[in-house]
């Protein structure tokens, strides 16, 4: 049934005379994007780094607006019954205004992808021929809870030449639009179309089955932010490629010629830093010839930094606080002080258990065997793998990327931190002089 569009009040932002069904609106959002997508696929690096560094200092200097939109969206949250995690993600003070503006300053140090040559070559024939990294084209970004995403996502498709249709969660209503109106700001100060960053002007979820349609062809990639539901909802109904993990399952496993402290330090570290990254263990597998050993010391450190075991019945046997593991332990993203655990044969058992359990997100071996750490890497197919380090460490940021629109786990184009190189594609420009062919 077709739906009449609500629009924002008057002066909230730059589509408030826009009136028509959702469908109609979302349509008018993707030829806008288009539109503006060819323009900025050939803005210079300047232009689109001036647009970024008005939009942080816009961003400052709003500080109070953005505060005061923030405000409603807390007390909304507060009366609705929303978590206190929920809400610490959604809410914004100074320092984090701050944080996002600072952000904006990072990705304008970056180097610019698109134009950058990946290789070229001369043919016998004399045809010189060159793949050069280009524009992805229009990007949908649909996320929850977290305002600053509408900064970071929005800065990282423009840096990397995409136009951008941004879809916050409805908590998130006011902070995100209010951020938004900074990067408007900052297009407008380099001289680059407001329609490079649109937000979705509009709460009603069928905004959100228009972008997983494609916006009649001018959406060519999504990415989803945020909990298990959505981003199941856009793999499975998404018409077009979609950048995202499911589920960050990721597993430690410690092999029989691991070093003890490091052992310890990187098993704490990868559960307890912060438990509710994507990049957070969620399962420690333990080689059974170290398990008397090394195995207890490391499940006794994970038990007194306040973790839950939840594990076989020999890890029981070696932690009695342990609780019995079901089936379902194995498939769970707890993001919380809980691992499952539990004994394997070696390497080859640990291998064998992640390509059954896992998200392909990242798995890490510790081990100072060189040949067992080669076979788990090699074998192992996530898509971060690591030898003798944390899992948390699974982030663009910490790959020297800089900032991250997400983690993909998909196994075309984007693998891993999704970072501004992964936001382009290519295209190949032959050189000729005058050639042929027969």
């Amino acid at each position: 049934m077709s739906q009449t569009f609500r629009p924002f009040p008057k002066g909230a932002n730059a589509m408030n005379d826009m009136t028509g069904t959702v469908t109609d609106i979302m349509n008018a959002l993707g030829a806008k994007a288009r539109l503006a997508a060819r323009d900025l696929a050939n803005a210079p690096t300047e232009q689109k780094d001036k647009a970024l560094s008005e939009a942080a200092k816009a961003m400052r200097a709003s500080a109070d607006t953005i505060l005061e939109a923030n405000a409603k969206d807390i007390a909304k949250g507060k009366e609705e019954g929303m978590t206190e995690a929920f809400l610490d993600r959604l809410t914004l003070s100074r320092d984090r205004i701050e944080a996002i503006a600072a952000g904006l300053d990072a990705i304008v140090r970056l180097p610019d992808p698109v134009g950058s040559i990946m290789a070229g070559w001369d043919r016998p024939n004399g045809l010189h021929i060159e793949r050069v990294r280009t524009p992805l084209g229009v990007i949908g970004v649909i996320y929850e809870s977290r305002p600053n995403v509408t900064a970071d996502a929005g800065a990282l498709c423009l840096k990397a030449g995409n136009a951008s249709i941004l879809r916050g969660g409805s908590d998130s209503y006011h902070s995100s639009r209010a951020i938004h109106a900074c990067l408007v700001a900052g297009l407008e100060s380099a001289g680059l179309p407001a329609d490079c960053i649109q937000i979705v002007p509009t709460t009603d979820r069928a905004a959100v089955g228009e972008m997983l349609k494609g916006l009649g062809g001018n959406l060519d990639v999504i990415v989803p932010r945020g909990g298990k539901g959505l981003v199941g909802r856009v793999q499975s109904e998404a018409r077009v490629p979609v950048f995202s993990h499911l589920e960050g399952i990721c597993h430690v496993y410690i092999d029989k010629e691991a070093d003890p402290a490091k052992a310890e330090d990187i098993t704490v570290n990868a559960k307890m830093r912060r438990t509710g990254i994507c990049g957070a263990a969620e399962t420690l597998l333990i080689d059974r010839a170290v398990a008397d050993t090394l195995g207890k010391s490391v499940l006794q450190a994970l038990s007194k930094s306040g973790c839950l075991i939840r594990g076989t019945t020999e890890i029981q046997a070696l932690l009695p606080a342990a609780e019995l593991a079901n089936e379902e332990d194995w498939s769970t993203e707890y993001l919380d002080a809980i691992i499952s655990a539990k004994l394997v044969d070696g390497v080859d058992g640990a291998i064998d258990h992640i390509a059954h359990y896992s998200s392909n997100h990242t798995e890490s071996i510790i081990t100072e065997d060189q040949s067992a750490a080669d076979k788990f890497l090699k074998e192992v197919d996530s898509a971060i793998v690591m030898h003798n380090a944390s899992t948390q460490f699974a982030d663009g940021g910490e790959f020297g990327m800089g900032a991250e629109i997400g983690i993909a786990t998909g196994r075309m184009h984007a693998r891993g931190p999704v970072g501004l190189e992964q936001l382009t594609s290519f295209k190949y420009r032959v050189h000729g002089s005058g050639q042929t062919r027969p």
